[in-house]
C-alpha cells in the first residue's frame, strides 16, 4: 500500500473486531490492515501508486487472467482459527472464484476473504517500503502464497517471490526462499502461466 501508515499494537481482543471499529469510526472511506500483531491504516495511495497498479492489472487480465484483481482483503487464521493476518493487497490473483462457503467466510470475517484464493498477491510501496518488504513479506509466507510480486520503489527494484517457506509454527520466521530480481523499469520474469510484468509505469517521468 501506498504512503506512512499510522500503527498501533494490538494485545486483546479480536483484530477482526478492532479493524471492523476502526473502520466504522472513520469519516472517511478506509480498509485498515492487522499483521504481526499490528493494525495498519494507510493513508491514501497517490497517483503514480495507482496508475502503476491499474497497468499491472490490465497486463494480468490482457494475458488471459479474468481472476486478477484489486480492492479485496483476505484473512488468514492459525490452526486454532484466531486472526494472524488481514491484508488489502495492491493486486492479486486469486485461485478461484468464491464459492459460498467463501461468501460465508467473508461475511463471518468483517468482509475479508481467506487468503488461501490467492495464487498471487502483489504490493507497490510508497514511503511504507519497510512494511510491505517485512511484515507482509513474512504474512504472505506464512500464508503459503506461492507468489509474492513486489515493487519497490524505494530501492528502484521489482521482485518476484517464490517458493514460500515456514520453518515452524511462527509465523514472523516465515520467507520466500527465491527472488528474482530486475530494475525497475526492466521486464519482471513470473513464473508460468504468468507472464512477464512491464515494470515501466513505475519509472520516474
Amino acid at each position: 500500500m501506498s504512503a506512512e501508515p499510522i500503527m498501533e499494537p494490538v494485545m486483546t481482543q479480536d483484530p477482526i473486531d478492532l479493524l471492523n471499529a476502526i473502520e466504522e469510526a472513520s469519516p472517511v472511506p478506509i480498509r485498515p490492515e492487522y499483521v504481526e500483531g499490528t493494525i495498519i491504516v494507510p493513508p491514501y495511495p497517490d497517483e503514480d501508486h495507482n496508475d502503476g497498479i491499474g497497468e499491472l492489472y490490465i497486463q494480468f487480465r490482457s494475458a488471459g487472467f479474468p481472476l486478477a484483481g484489486f480492492g479485496s482483503a483476505f484473512r488468514a487464521a492459525d490452526k486454532n482459527g484466531g486472526t494472524v493476518a488481514s491484508l488489502a493487497p495492491d493486486f492479486y490473483v486469486r485461485r478461484r472464484k468464491a464459492s459460498d462457503l467463501d461468501a460465508a467466510y467473508r461475511g463471518a470475517n468483517g468482509g475479508r476473504y481467506p487468503m488461501d484464493m490467492l495464487d498471487l498477491v502483489g504490493e507497490v510501496t510508497s514511503t511504507n517500503h519497510k512494511t510491505d518488504t517485512g511484515p507482509k513479506f513474512r504474512a504472505y509466507a506464512a500464508a503459503g502464497v506461492p507468489i509474492y510480486v513486489l515493487i519497490n520503489r524505494h530501492s528502484k527494484t521489482a521482485h518476484c517471490y517464490t517458493d514460500p517457506v515456514l520453518p515452524g509454527d511462527d509465523p514472523t520466521e516465515a520467507y520466500y526462499a527465491t527472488d528474482t530480481k530486475v530494475t525497475l523499469g526492466d521486464p519482471l520474469p513470473l513464473p508460468a502461466p504468468y507472464p512477464t510484468l512491464d515494470t515501466a509505469p513505475f519509472l520516474d517521468d
